[in-house]
């Protein structure tokens, strides 16, 4: 028996890697009668005679595990969110970093096609990354065309397992492929009428990286409920606000009618950013919705 770790499902085989080579494997027959399903990125006990013909015996504890992408054991999540063609959407971004931070993934903001930014979006764009950045996020800026920004990426990656999630049409493929030279990931450009990427990625993989880290390029999503998300936890994966909710009057509070709220107080003093609280109390409204529906 081996132990590799599954870097592509497809068509119901399992590509294991480690030391020796990938392996082609199927699952054994008792996952399906345990309700187990192998994701990518699962560290697995298997046993092969030859890389073609391998079983999967046995999965190894999960750190994490996404259901949007379905891949597990993923330490860091790159959200590429385009300056403009598509335009930047910061409450997309917040959709994104809510889910990244509930799942215990660490966060990194690459805004891609600065290349195409005029002087005024130059501005605004200069604004955000200071607001994330001042919250603790990282923020990196990238072109496909400008050699330097892709450097300042590559670091990030080195020997981390990390997703490369976004809206569609703001270059996660085209940002790994100039990675990569000769991945030849497929592109698609921008719908004129849409102004939305069509979606390109058929499965998960992992890639191996020269700088020794893996990527999943992973299907664009243009919205993401907060299916498992309690509106009394959701301040929890707004990092500026878990640090000043031991200073609230009330236990559980929600922070937005409560009285002497210490996360309002520290927005109404502009110390918490407008748009950041803005999007949650729309996605409070969202997560109260979903629980009448059910």
């Amino acid at each position: 028996m081996a132990v590799g770790r599954i870097t592509k499902a497809l068509s119901g085989f399992y590509y294991v890697e480690n030391e020796d080579g990938v392996f082609q494997c199927r699952g054994r027959g008792n996952f399906r009668k345990r309700k187990i399903s192998p994701l990518v990125g699962d560290w697995v006990t298997f046993e092969s005679s030859n890389h073609t013909d391998g079983y999967v015996l046995e999965l190894a504890d999960r750190k994490n595990e996404l259901v949007r992408p379905p891949i597990s054991n993923v330490e860091q999540a790159i959200l590429v969110f385009s300056v403009t063609q598509p335009t930047f959407n910061p409450v997309l971004l917040d959709r994104f970093l809510v889910h990244v931070e509930a799942n215990d993934v660490t966060p990194i903001i690459c805004l891609s096609k600065i290349d195409l930014l005029s002087e005024i979006e130059e501005e605004a764009i200069a604004v955000y990354s200071h607001i994330y950045q001042t919250i603790g996020y990282e923020v990196v800026q990238t072109s496909v065309y400008i050699e330097e920004t892709l450097e300042k990426l590559k670091p990030y990656l080195q020997n981390k397992v990390s997703v490369f999630s976004g809206q569609s049409g703001v270059g996660k493929s085209s940002l790994l492929n100039a990675l990569k030279p000769g991945l030849n990931i497929e592109t698609n450009e921008i719908s004129k009428s849409l102004g939305r990427g069509k979606h390109t990625t058929r499965h998960v993989e992992l890639i191996s990286l020269n700088e020794g880290g893996y990527v999943a390029d992973t299907p664009g999503f243009s919205s993401l409920d907060f299916e498992g998300i309690e509106a009394e936890d959701l301040s929890h994966y707004f990092p500026e606000m878990i640090s000043r909710i031991n200073d609230c009057k009330f236990r559980g509070c929600l922070h937005v009618n409560e009285p002497s709220c210490a996360v309002k107080k520290a927005y109404e003093e502009g110390i918490i950013a407008a748009h950041r609280y803005e999007h949650y109390l729309q996605f409070i409204d969202e997560i109260s919705s979903q629980k009448r529906r059910y």
